[in-house]
């Protein structure tokens, strides 16, 4: 049976912590547990909130008045029918997401290496199409099995099902169909609670062609060259560490939720108003992205904006906000908007967060 217990406050369970109490706080540790949770809390129309690593959520300080259920399933299924050239692995939605990547890579699977050093639940990766250093897990992924809380059954769904896009998947899709007003302070309700994921690796001492230049030239290759596995991820860790990327207790630039903001896709007319130094990357239809970290810095919010406020800019890295100790969610959407509105003011772009709101709006 799930394990009801003394509801926490969300503070207490996200990596930015903030957020305030729970009306009931449910975990459990099988998937029929999980099911029987989530039909459950369907049945008596209470909100529903699934907890993964909490580290992609910015909770309002109210709290969530309904039903939080945390999955602590963990471990790696290998079915026997893993082909020769490479490894299926089956992950359940609760296995931390790190410990995937650990295991892969240890064991010289390719194809995830760079998405090292992720916080964050292996069930929240293919709802926000992961994605770091030129790698996305959507690369990887060839199902995803989901309770269906429409159709009140389980499912699995294909790779060509998903709808991936750029920190985007249908998964996603599902709860924004949900508001109807996007200004409006909302709780996510997704149509799908993921249950497991299955990724296809292959295998090789070598990394997948690296794609992203300031990886490529920490490890000394040209973009397109592969590189040593384990040196790819022992690269990517480096790197997030020193952008207060990877959490660590005692550095609080990584009390945060990772990256606060999406990069734009912009129409080419729109990347033609930019600057000429802005960058520019191809993206799909014809469309353009840019950098909201470099819009961001060029607006006039550098490293470290805020301080010494109890919320700021990360010191390492200006895509973050962080929690410099006793920041409520207000200070965090207070900072958000201001750098939202002085990005929108300077170049005409409005940038977009990243993170699951939870009785917030920007």
């Amino acid at each position: 049976m799930p394990d009801v217990t003394t509801a926490p406050a969300l503070a207490d369970l996200t990596t930015l912590r903030v957020g305030g109490p729970v009306g009931q706080y449910v975990t459990t540790n099988t998937e029929a547990e999980l099911i029987d949770a989530v039909r459950t809390t369907d049945e008596e129309g209470r909100p529903l909130l699934v907890l993964g690593g909490g580290s992609n959520l910015l909770v309002a300080d109210e709290g969530f008045d309904g039903v939080v259920v945390r999955d602590l399933r963990a471990g790696i299924d290998v079915p026997d029918h893993s082909a020769c050239a490479g490894v299926t692995y089956q992950v359940p939605a609760g296995t931390p997401w790190d410990d995937v990547v650990a295991e892969a890579t240890s064991h010289r699977l390719y194809g995830i290496e760079a998405l090292s050093g992720i916080p964050g639940s292996t069930g929240a990766t293919p709802v926000q199409n992961v994605g770091a250093y030129g790698q996305e897990v959507s690369q990887t992924i060839a199902t995803v099995r989901v309770w269906d809380r429409e159709r009140a059954r389980v499912r699995t769904l294909p790779f060509v099902d998903l709808q991936f896009g750029y920190r985007t998947s249908l998964l996603k899709r599902s709860m924004r169909a949900s508001v109807d007003d996007p200004r409006s302070p909302w709780h996510p309700t997704p149509r799908y609670v993921v249950l497991d994921v299955t990724f296809q690796l292959r295998q090789g001492t070598l990394s997948a062609p690296i794609a992203y230049a300031e990886l490529a030239r920490t490890l000394g290759v040209e973009v397109g060259e592969r590189a040593p596995l384990l040196d790819v991820r022992a690269a990517v860790l480096a790197l997030r560490a020193g952008k207060g990327m990877v959490l660590d207790p005692t550095d609080p630039d990584t009390t945060s939720a990772g990256s606060f903001f999406t990069n734009p896709i912009l129409t080419a007319e729109q990347a033609a108003t930019l600057p000429d130094e802005a960058p520019r990357f191809p993206a799909a239809d014809g469309a353009v992205k840019t950098s909201a970290g470099w819009l961001i810095e060029h607006a006039g919010f550098t490293r470290g904006y805020g301080a010494p406020g109890r919320a700021t800019l990360s010191t390492k890295h200006t895509l973050a906000l962080t929690n410099r100790g006793g920041a409520s969610a207000a200070d965090l959407v207070a900072l958000a908007r201001e750098v939202r509105d002085g990005v929108r003011a300077a170049y005409g772009v409005t940038l977009e967060a990243e993170p699951v709101l939870v009785g917030l709006s920007l």
